[in-house]
């Protein structure tokens, strides 16, 4: 009976290994079909930026010099997805992005189009006394959003993780539908 079970978990294992590439690859190309259809939000987590979760003590929103800001990595990997999407064909209709400057700066390096800052989408980790309310915030924007082509929203991976329910890598993005009844996810993009 010992041996029968064991190998039971290592085909159920064997086969999780093997298919698990075939669920990203999927993922992915739902995402891509979906913002390549057009009225769809694109939630992006801003590219890297070290120094953990939230900004140093002091921080002040109208200063980058005092918040976590991008590597040159999250510079470059910023530019790349820009140039990527570009490549694709995607029609990125609006852009909104937190306040916070690695959120903009990630905005600003895609290249896409001009940039409204919206304040619903800032940090939900430092406005932890704020998260119901931005988060409700960032649900009526997706909700509402009818445009034929895509809004994409540059923001935090907690707030991504608040609408959705998935804690995305820095430059990840999360694809939901929009309209009445959308911010269902549709698949992810990740970009190494």
């Amino acid at each position: 009976m010992a041996v029968s079970r064991m190998r039971f978990v290592i085909i159920t294992f064997l086969l999780a290994v093997c298919t698990a590439p075939d669920v990203a690859s999927a993922d992915q190309a739902e995402a891509w079909a979906a913002l390549r259809e057009g009225r769809h939000v694109a939630l992006m987590r801003h590219a890297d930026a070290p120094g953990g979760a939230g900004d140093p003590p002091g921080f002040r929103i109208d200063d980058c010099a005092t918040q976590r800001n991008l590597s040159s990595k999250g510079r470059a990997d910023a530019a790349r997805i820009g140039a990527r999407l570009r490549s694709e064909g995607i029609a990125v209709e609006k852009i909104l992005s937190s306040p916070w400057c690695r959120c903009m700066d990630t905005a600003t390096l895609l290249a896409l189009g001009p940039i409204e800052v919206e304040p619903t989408f800032g940090n939900v980790v430092v406005l932890s006394d704020q998260t119901a309310a931005l988060t409700a915030g960032g649900r009526a924007i997706i909700d509402k959003w009818t445009g034929s082509g895509i809004l994409l929203v540059v923001t935090h991976g907690a707030n991504i993780r608040a609408l959705t329910g998935i804690s995305p890598a820095s430059g990840e993005i999360v694809v939901v539908r929009g309209g009445s009844g959308g911010g269902k996810p549709v698949g992810r993009l990740t970009f190494d």
